[in-house]
């Protein structure tokens, strides 16, 4: 396992997998991500505007390269639904070398 910060995770939630589906080919295209991994819906539960809030979400992972994740963030919240996105940055401490050299090609411009 290679050690590495070169890459990142970044963590969102969609309304719908229609959404995700549209953010994800939308970040491929530009080169943001070498890969979005969409995930089952789960539940979510949250305080907004003083009320609980209970909603159906479709979490996203977002693999890409740490040194892009402000333009893949920008260019996924141009394209994302909700008022407040969730966008997390997830560090990666290391990566299978084949998947590693994979991931830095597919996100070369």
């Amino acid at each position: 396992m290679m050690e590495t910060h070169e890459i990142a995770l970044i963590y969102t939630t969609l309304p719908s997998r229609e959404a995700a589906k549209a953010m994800a080919r939308s970040l491929l295209e530009a080169r943001l991500a070498a890969c979005c991994n969409i995930l089952a819906p789960m539940t979510a539960l949250y305080r907004w505007e003083g009320r609980l809030t209970e909603d159906e979400e479709i979490p996203m992972l977002i693999k890409t390269r740490r040194a892009l994740t402000p333009a893949a963030i920008e260019a996924a919240r141009a394209h994302h639904p909700y008022q407040v996105p969730c966008f997390l940055l997830l560090p990666v401490a290391g990566a299978h070398e084949p998947y590693l050299d994979w991931l830095l090609q597919e996100t070369r411009e």
